[in-house]
């Protein structure tokens, strides 16, 4: 669509997988899989549909420094996509059944990754030269470390890091 304005926004969270304390490992990264599985006013698809709907798409990535939750949409719509990011990110509903799913899934994701050799090489590297620091743990964390958080260990997770002044917003417009 040619003439159409469109937007990106996002929400980076400076807490990533070096801000994790040792019983937390892979936390940063289950919390970036539960935004998406619904809200205190939103269900998952409702998430999913609020975006795409707009003609948009919402996503996110966790890294070791920071969290990042962003979304493209037309730019007529990038106040909905700010405020389901808004809301993802502040009232995440953190359900047990969907914990459990999530926590399957992170698995299956730790399980393939062992068969990507240049990531491998590059975490056994990481922990290697960092091993007595949070940065040389995977970010992905372990089965063991997966399967003990809960939902008390999320949001203590978000009440430590999910706060100002560790949250930047960015918004940038742009005309075809």
């Amino acid at each position: 669509m040619c003439s159409s304005d469109l937007a990106a926004c996002g929400i980076w969270v400076g807490a990533g997988a070096r801000h994790e304390r040792a019983e937390e490992h892979g936390l940063a990264h289950l919390l970036e899989h539960m935004a998406f599985k619904g809200t205190k006013r939103r269900s998952a698809r409702d998430i999913v549909e609020t975006i795409e709907a707009g003609g948009g798409e919402i996503n996110a990535e966790t890294n070791a420094e920071y969290t990042a939750y962003f979304a493209r949409t037309l730019g007529e719509n990038v106040s909905v996509a700010i405020d389901v990011l808004g809301d993802i990110l502040t009232e995440p509903s953190l359900d047990a059944e969907e914990l459990e799913r999530e926590k399957g899934v992170i698995l299956q994701e730790i399980s393939s990754y062992e068969d990507t050799p240049d990531e491998l090489v590059f975490d056994m590297l990481m922990e290697t030269a960092f091993s007595s620091s949070p940065i040389g743990r995977r970010i992905l964390g372990t089965p063991e470390t997966v399967n003990a958080q809960n939902r008390a260990s999320i949001e203590g997770f978000l009440a430590r890091n999910y706060r100002a002044p560790s949250i930047v917003r960015s918004e940038e417009h742009t005309s075809e």
